[in-house]
Order: structure tokens, then sequence, then C-alpha cells
């Protein structure tokens, strides 16, 4: 079996996004890393934060997983800007580090999106499809969760698509 590692891409470490990936991992079948408990600064051509927290984070993902699935929570539309910066920091992969950026290849990407209502806009996933293709992943798919009236509970529909989705991981 593939080995797969969720990135929580969230501001809040114990938030939704998080309640949704304890019932996407309640058989603990992923390992997941919060992208918030790192020290992972902006793209810089200069490379300012080459000592930061994003190149060993690479290193260890390319080295022991197969699968990376981005959890984001959507904020102002788009995905949360954790994951924007980590996003962009893969440039580092393509100008400094490209024997890690060619690591990518062949390897697969999926995307987890949630927000309190079933309120994706069209073309959210344009950059993680666009991303993988550039980067030669293979794209497995997305999943958008939401959550019921009380705002704390996953809806039935949800809950039904993340399920066929982990199939699919």
């Amino acid at each position: 079996m593939k080995k797969t590692v969720i990135l929580q891409a969230s501001s809040k470490s114990m938030g939704n996004t998080h309640h949704i990936l304890e019932v996407l991992n309640e058989d603990n079948s992923f390992d997941i890393i919060d992208l918030s408990t790192k020290n992972i600064g902006h793209f810089d051509y200069d490379m300012k934060n080459a000592e930061d927290d994003f190149i060993p984070l690479m290193e260890n993902l390319l080295s022991q997983y197969d699968s990376i699935v981005l959890a984001t929570p959507i904020y102002w539309y788009t995905m949360s800007g954790i994951l924007k910066v980590f996003m962009d920091r893969l440039s580092d992969l393509l100008h400094y580090r490209k024997d890690l950026g060619r690591q990518l290849r062949g390897k697969s990407l999926a995307v987890l999106s949630n927000s309190g209502d079933n309120d994706r806009r069209p073309g959210f996933t344009m950059p993680f499809e666009a991303s993988a293709a550039y980067l030669g992943m293979h794209y497995l798919g997305d999943v958008h969760v939401w959550f019921d009236q009380d705002g704390q509970t996953i809806a039935t529909a949800a809950n039904e698509q993340l399920q066929t989705f982990k199939q699919s991981l």
C-alpha cells in the first residue's frame, strides 16, 4: 500500500480541518503534518529562508511518501495563506533544489477543502491540478467537506464523499 501524508494547512490547528481529518483518518491510515507547526517563510529569490523548515520537510515527504494530500479550509474563496506559502515554496525545488524537485515526478497529489457550507466556487482546484501537471505529479482528485447547520457535524452528503475520497488515496 502506498504511504500517504496529509498536510493540514489551517491557521487553527484544532479547528474544522482537524476535525475532518480525524474522521478521514479514524483508522490511522495516514500520517498528518500540521503546517502551522512549521517555520516556513515566503519564497525569496535570494533564498533568505534557506534555514527554515521547508527543505527538511520536503526531504522527509519525498523520501517517505508516495501521495500528498493538501487539506485546507477555504478562506476568501481560495486556499489558506499557509498553504499558499507552501505552494509558493515549491519554487525552491525548481530553482535551488532541483534534485528534490525531480523527485516530485510520479508522486500523487490530492486536495481536501472545507467550509461551513457546500459553497466551494468553480475554479478552486485549478492551482492544484495545474501545479501537479507542471511538476509531473498524478492528480488524484479532490473533495469538499462542509458542515450541518450546527457547524460541528459533517453533513451526511459531505461525509459520504469524504469516504469515497479516502478510497481513492
